[in-house]
C-alpha cells in the first residue's frame, strides 16, 4: 500500500485532538490510481491532504510506504509528494520562471542551488505545458488568478514526484485551461507508479480524472467508490445536502 491512514485525528488547535477537523480517518491509497475527494466546504478535505503531505501534526498513523510521515524530514516527503495548495497571499516577488524553478530546489546538487541544464529543461517544459511561455519573465505579483494557478501547477509538476496532491486545481481556470489540465492529468497518471490525490468542487472534473472517489462529511469518510459505481447509493445527496443528480440533469437540458 502506498499511503495508509489509520484512525487519523487532525485539526488546527494546540494538539491534533483539540477541536479536530478529521475524526478518525481510515484510508488506503494504492499506487498508480487517481483519487478524488468530494464533500461540502469545511468537511476536512484540505486538512486530509495537508496531513498526508506532512504539513500538519496528527494523531493516529499515516504511513508513506513503510515509513511514518510524522517521522520523515521535509525533504524526504518532498521527494515523493508534490502538493498544490489553494492560492494564498505571496510575499516574495519572483518571475514566473523563477517561481517554477522552486519546484526543482529539491534536486539541487550544489551549495548555491544553481539550476542544472536538466532543471532548466524541465522547468521550460512545465511552463510551456501550462501556457505560460509568454509570461515566463513576468513578476508573479502581476498575474491574474488563473495565471497564478497555472504557475503553481507548473511548479508542482516540475517537482517530478510519483505522487501529486492537488487542492482545488481547477479553481480560477477558464474552460480552455481546465480542459487542458484534465487532459494532462489523465496522461500523467498513465505512467507507471504515478498516483494522484485531489480535492474538487467541480464534480465533472473529478469524474473526468478520478479512478476512485472518497466522499467526506464532517471530518469523516462516508464512503469510497470506484468510478464505475460512482452514482450508486445516496452519498452525493448526503455529503452535499441536495439532490446532486437532479441538479446535474437540469444543467444538461440546456445544452440539448
Amino acid at each position: 500500500m502506498l499511503i495508509r491512514c489509520e484512525n487519523v485525528v487532525c485539526g488546527y488547535g494546540r494538539t491534533p485532538s483539540d477541536n479536530p477537523v478529521l475524526k478518525g480517518i481510515n484510508l488506503e491509497i494504492e499506487e498508480g490510481k487517481s483519487y478524488c475527494i468530494l464533500g461540502a466546504n469545511g468537511c476536512g478535505k484540505t486538512t486530509l491532504l495537508r496531513a498526508i503531505s506532512g504539513m500538519l501534526p496528527y494523531q493516529g498513523s499515516i504511513t508513506l510506504g513503510d515509513k511514518q510521515v510524522s517521522k520523515l524530514k521535509r525533504k524526504e516527503i518532498a521527494s515523493c509528494i508534490a502538493m498544490l495548495s489553494q492560492i494564498s497571499q505571496i510575499y516574495f516577488s519572483y518571475t514566473v520562471e523563477e517561481a517554477v524553478m522552486l519546484g526543482r530546489y529539491l534536486y539541487a546538487d550544489n551549495f548555491l542551488g544553481i539550476p542544472s541544464k536538466r532543471d532548466r529543461e524541465i522547468v521550460s517544459e512545465c511552463i510551456e505545458k501550462n501556457g505560460l511561455k509568454e509570461l515566463k519573465d513576468r513578476q508573479i505579483s502581476s498575474l491574474s488568478g488563473g495565471q497564478m494557478q497555472r504557475m503553481l501547477l507548473a511548479r508542482t509538476m516540475a517537482q517530478m514526484t510519483p505522487i501529486i496532491v492537488l487542492d482545488e486545481p481547477t479553481n480560477h481556470l477558464d474552460l480552455k485551461y481546465r480542459a487542458e489540465l484534465e487532459s494532462f492529468l489523465k496522461e500523467w497518471k498513465k505512467d507507471s507508479g504515478h498516483t494522484l490525490i485531489a480535492v474538487f468542487h467541480d464534480i465533472n472534473s473529478a469524474i473526468e480524472i478520478g479512478d476512485e472517489f472518497i466522499f467526506m462529511k464532517e471530518g469523516q469518510i462516508v464512503s469510497e467508490r470506484a468510478k464505475e459505481n460512482f452514482l450508486d447509493g445516496d452519498e452525493l445527496q448526503e455529503i452535499y445536502g441536495m439532490d446532486v443528480k437532479l441538479y446535474m440533469k437540469k444543467q444538461l437540458l440546456f445544452w440539448k
